[in-house]
């Protein structure tokens, strides 16, 4: 079988590679939960990053000199256009049910988005091979980086153009590691739900701009991660996998509220939060710990990465 940049086999089952950039598209949707991890339990995050590296001056070269098919065989052209197709799909389809879950049943969905985290980190932990104080260490740098940048408190940002493009940019680093979430640090910048709604109301050029700066960012950020995989694989899945466990902490169920922003919609949304214990949870807000759909839904979440492991590791030929 032909083989990629990155030694492995590449990925010829379109239909199969359509439903994992589906599956990526929909953990990008949400905050705290990464495509990339999904692209490395679907067994593509290796082909995905030496994939879009490849996207260089050499292709430039190829294109020219030898014509279309030599550069769209060198960056292997099909693999990203049918994922990207179905990360596409998938996002658009995910926004407006993530927006009315979030507003709706934000103590469940946050429950199981721990449960797709932890489930993430276990199937994660094979891809770093045996433990040793490097692996320990990698490990807790990328907690206390993911507890950092958890601990900041959203923005209500001013939204330009200029800086949709820089958020763009940002998030799509975050959105193709295994471990941080575009969607969350899109949260932070405070263009989350401003996305979601472009992406449901369907507002071209919003959507133009942010999908811009994806691409730079996209295009620089893979050489860095494509070194970093070559020399460093299992220190850096060790890392990845530290910044993804403790993502668990930022998506914490029960949650008060300090301060609040109004929304492009004038909907007031948390800016500043508080985590608490749900036996407290009902005093402090008047809410409902909905402590049994809560467990539900975390064991919902780690069977659909149970699941998706079972799927994707499969071969299909």
């Amino acid at each position: 079988m032909v083989e990629n940049k990155s030694g492995k086999p590449l990925q010829k089952n379109y239909p199969l590679l359509l439903l994992k950039g589906m599956a990526m598209g929909a953990a990008d949707s949400v905050p705290g939960v990464s495509g990339g991890t999904i692209a490395v339990i679907a067994r593509i995050y290796d082909e995905l990053i030496y994939s879009i590296r490849s996207i260089d001056t050499r292709a430039l070269k190829l294109l020219i000199s030898e014509g279309i098919k030599p550069a769209w065989d060198y960056i292997n052209g099909t693999f990203l256009v049918v994922l990207l197709c179905g990360i596409v799909v998938s996002l658009r389809i995910s926004a407006g049910i993530v927006l009315v879950l979030l507003d709706n049943y934000f103590e469940p969905l946050m429950a199981f988005f721990i449960g797709l985290v932890i489930s993430s980190c276990w199937f994660l932990k094979a891809e770093f091979g045996r433990w040793n104080g490097k692996i320990v260490l990698a490990i807790a740098l990328g907690m206390t980086l993911t507890l950092l940048v958890g601990s900041l408190s959203p923005q209500s940002a001013s939204v330009s153009n200029w800086y949709l493009y820089f958020c763009g940019l940002i998030a799509i680093c975050a959105m193709i590691l295994p471990g941080l979430s575009g969607a969350f640090l899109l949260l932070l910048l405070g263009v989350y739900d401003y996305m979601l709604g472009a992406l449901v109301s369907l507002e071209i050029v919003t959507i133009a701009v942010f999908i811009a700066g994806c691409v730079t960012g996209l295009l620089l950020f893979s050489r860095v991660l494509a070194w970093a995989l070559k020399h460093y694989r299992n220190l850096s899945y060790a890392f990845l996998s530290g910044m993804l466990l403790a993502s668990a902490y930022v998506l914490w169920p029960w949650q008060m509220a300090l301060s609040y922003y109004t929304d492009r919609e004038g909907q007031s949304q948390m800016l500043e939060k508080a985590n608490v214990w749900p036996g407290n949870y009902e005093s402090l807000t008047g809410l409902d710990p909905q402590l049994v759909l809560v467990l539900l839904c975390l064991v919902g979440g780690c069977v659909v990465i149970v699941g998706f492991n079972k799927l994707f590791r499969d071969p299909v030929d």
